[in-house]
């Protein structure tokens, strides 16, 4: 089975940004079953999603000044080099919602919006250590 943590294009993560991430929580383990994990990060609580035991997407509370933004599920593909892949974007019509950032204990990432204005996240996770 391949790596979506490793594979250049896969998808590898979804996340949910919403007003009332609690509420979400719940009616996702009563509608999915999903288990989650709360862990406090700079920003507030972030709720790991898990399938089986293994971690597939997050659900957070939308940033500061972002509150009319509508409820919105985004997603991750996995790249080799984030950016690369950003200036490959840009010079293809597209242009990054934010800089490219490091996660520490995550990887690096940027959301960029393609040339049809849908928006888009890429990253490249740190290597773990086994």
């Amino acid at each position: 089975m391949n790596n979506v943590f490793q594979q250049q294009g896969a998808f590898s993560w979804s996340e949910l940004i919403v007003d009332d991430p609690e509420k979400a929580v719940k009616f996702y383990q009563a509608v999915i079953g999903w288990e989650v994990e709360a862990m406090e990060m700079p920003q507030g609580v972030y709720h790991v999603v898990k399938a089986g035991g293994e971690p597939v997407g997050g659900i957070m509370a939308k940033p500061a000044g972002a509150e009319e933004m509508p409820d919105y599920w985004g997603c991750y593909i996995t790249v080799k080099d984030v950016d690369e892949t950003v200036a490959k974007a840009e010079a293809a019509g597209g242009k990054a919602v934010y800089p490219a950032m490091d996660v520490p204990g995550v990887g690096r990432m940027c959301a960029f919006f393609d040339v049809n204005g849908a928006i888009i996240s890429v990253i490249t996770y740190e290597q773990k250590e086994c």
